[in-house]
C-alpha cells in the first residue's frame, strides 16, 4: 500500500512524514525544536535558536546567484491538536497516523498538522536539495503561532536579515495572500454557587456533535453551526418552558476553532420530563433544517445521566443569557476587497473550572483596527451585563496589503508562467505572523502561499496531493526570480 513517502515531490513528502512523527502541540514544541536542530547538524546547515524557541537556518546562494537579495522562508512549528471524541490519541506522545483518500492526505480522527507542517517540510527541502537554485536563504521556524503568535511576538534580534519573506502558511492553491486580519481574545469569568438538586429531579445529558467546525477566521463565513450557541439556545428554551436546571456545560476547546461539540448535564422537574424530551426532539429537527446545507451530520442527542449538584438559578440565567446574546460569526464584510470578511467573532469555548467558576473564551478578528476594538467591546459588554469579569488578550496586528510589492509581481509572473492562469491576489481573514514581522522589520516585502488545505483546525483537516507539487514548483521558480 502506498504511503505519503511515495508521493511527489518525494523529498517534501518524506520530510512532512518525518514531521508528523514529532509531537508539537502549541506551547510544547520542544521536540520539534530538537528535531530542527538535529536536522541542521546532520546536514551541516548554519542554525540559531532564540530564547523563545524560534529557529533560523541559513544557506548561502547557489552558484550564479551570489549577488541576489536574501529570501526568508517562514513557517510555524506548532499544530492545532483536535480529535474526534471517540479517538484515542495523545498529542504529546503519539505520532499522527496519516492516510491517502481520493487524492488527499488526512489523519485518522485527528488534525493532520499540515497547517503548517507542509510549510516546514518545504522550507527544509529547500535547505537540503542540491538541485534548487536560489540566492541566500533564511528558513525561519516560529513557535506557538496557533495559540498566541508567541514566537513572532518575541522574535529574537538579528534572527532574520532578508528583504523578502515568503510565508508558507496559506491554504489555497492559485491564491497569493498579501494581507491578514488582526485579532484579540476576550475571556469572561462567571462565578456561581453549587446547590443540591431536589431528590425527585431527573438528570439528562444533552450532546451536540457531528458539526464541521473549522478555522475561526478562514471558515467563519461558511455558515457552519457553533456547538456552544446551539446548546445554549436549547437550554434557554428548556429553562423557561420546563424549569430545567444546569449542572455543567462544556463545549469547544481552542480559541481559533469553530467548536464542533458541546454537552450539558441538566436536571428536569419530574412533571416536565416529557415536555423536555419533546422540546429536545423538536429543537433538533428545527436546527437540522436550519443548517441542512452546511451541517448535514449535525446530531443532538439526549441520554439519562447521574445526579449531580446544580448551578444556582441566578448564575445559570446569567450564563445562558450571555451565551445566547453574544454575537457570533461574520459581523461585517469588506468593501475594499469584495468577498473578504472584514470583522468577525467566534464563541470558542465554555469550560467549568473548579467548583465555582465558568470561563468563556471568544476570539475577535478584523482587518480594521478600529473595528476589531469595537468587536471586542461589543462582546465584553454582553459579558459585563451578565455580571462576568472580563479580560482581553494583548491581541496582534493585521498585515496591510502592499499591491506594489516586487515579490508579489515575481510570484504572479511565476504562477502564470508555470500554470497558464493568473493567480488571485487576496487578503485572508485569519491571523498570520506577517503583521508582527512587519512591525519589527518595516522594510519587508511579504507574500504568503501554499497548497490546498481543507478542514484545518479540525479532524477533517486534509491536504490535496496534486497541489503540493504545484506549491513546490512555484516556490522554486520564485526563488530563481528574486533579484
Amino acid at each position: 500500500m502506498a504511503t505519503i513517502r511515495d508521493l511527489q515531490p518525494q523529498l517534501v513528502w518524506e520530510l512532512f512524514d518525518d514531521i508528523t512523527r514529532v509531537p508539537r502541540p502549541s506551547k510544547h514544541e520542544e521536540q520539534m525544536t530538537a528535531f530542527l536542530e538535529a536536522f541542521a547538524a546532520k546536514h551541516g546547515i548554519e542554525c540559531h535558536k532564540d530564547r523563545i524557541g524560534n529557529v533560523v537556518m541559513r544557506k548561502p546562494a547557489t552558484k550564479g546567484y551570489e549577488g541576489r537579495p536574501t529570501v526568508i522562508l517562514q513557517a510555524h512549528t506548532d499544530m492545532v491538536c483536535e480529535k474526534n471524541s471517540d479517538v484515542k490519541h495523545d498529542f504529546f506522545t503519539d505520532p499522527i497516523r496519516t492516510r491517502i483518500v481520493d487524492g488527499w492526505v488526512m489523519a485518522e480522527g485527528t488534525t493532520l498538522g499540515a497547517d503548517c507542517g507542509i510549510g516546514v517540510a518545504a522550507a527544509l527541502a529547500v535547505m537540503v536539495d542540491p538541485a534548487v537554485e536560489h540566492g541566500p536563504v533564511e528558513a525561519l521556524f516560529t513557535v506557538d503561532e496557533e495559540t498566541g503568535l508567541t514566537g513572532a511576538f518575541n522574535l529574537g534580534e538579528g534572527m532574520i536579515s532578508g528583504k523578502y519573506l515568503i510565508n508558507l502558511d496559506s491554504e489555497d492553491d492559485g491564491e497569493l495572500f498579501i494581507g491578514c486580519a488582526g485579532g484579540v481574545d476576550t475571556l469572561a469569568t462567571f462565578k456561581y454557587k453549587r446547590e443540591a438538586a431536589p431528590a425527585d429531579y431527573l438528570f439528562y445529558r444533552v450532546d451536540v456533535s457531528g458539526l464541521t467546525g473549522g478555522h475561526s477566521g478562514d471558515d467563519i463565513d461558511k455558515g457552519r453551526a457553533n456547538s456552544n450557541k446551539l446548546l445554549a439556545r436549547l437550554l434557554v428554551q428548556a429553562q423557561e418552558l420546563c424549569g430545567v436546571r444546569l449542572s455543567t456545560f462544556d463545549g469547544g476547546n481552542l480559541r481559533n476553532a469553530i467548536p464542533r461539540e458541546a454537552y450539558a448535564v441538566v436536571a428536569v422537574p419530574p412533571q416536565h420530563n416529557e415536555a423536555f424530551e419533546n422540546l429536545v426532539s423538536a429543537f433538533a429537527a428545527d436546527v437540522k433544517e436550519e443548517f441542512r446545507f452546511t451541517e448535514p451530520s449535525l446530531r443532538l442527542t439526549l441520554a439519562p445521566s447521574e445526579p449531580a449538584a446544580l448551578v444556582d438559578d441566578a448564575s445559570q440565567r446569567a450564563l445562558l443569557a450571555a451565551l445566547v446574546g453574544l454575537p457570533n460569526g461574520v459581523l461585517a464584510m469588506s468593501f475594499a476587497l469584495p468577498g473578504l470578511v472584514e470583522t468577525s467573532t467566534n464563541l470558542a469555548s465554555v469550560k467549568f473550572s473548579g467548583e465555582d467558576t465558568v470561563v468563556v473564551t471568544t476570539s475577535q478578528r478584523s482587518s480594521l483596527e478600529s473595528a476589531k476594538l469595537y468587536a471586542k467591546e461589543s462582546v465584553a459588554s454582553v459579558f459585563r451585563l451578565a455580571g462576568a469579569e472580563v479580560e482581553h488578550s494583548d491581541g496582534y496586528p493585521g498585515w496591510t496589503p502592499n499591491p506594489q510589492s516586487n515579490l508579489l509581481e515575481w510570484c504572479k509572473s511565476s504562477y502564470l508562467t508555470l500554470f497558464g492562469v493568473e493567480p488571485k491576489v487576496r487578503a485572508i481573514h485569519a491571523g498570520l505572523e506577517c503583521g508582527l514581522f512587519l512591525e519589527k522589520y518595516p522594510h519587508l516585502e511579504m507574500v504568503s502561499f501554499g497548497p490546498t488545505l481543507r478542514g484545518v483546525h479540525s479532524p477533517d483537516e486534509r491536504i490535496e496531493i496534486a497541489t503540493v507539487d504545484k506549491f513546490w514548483r512555484l516556490l522554486l521558480d520564485v526563488l530563481r526570480r528574486v533579484e
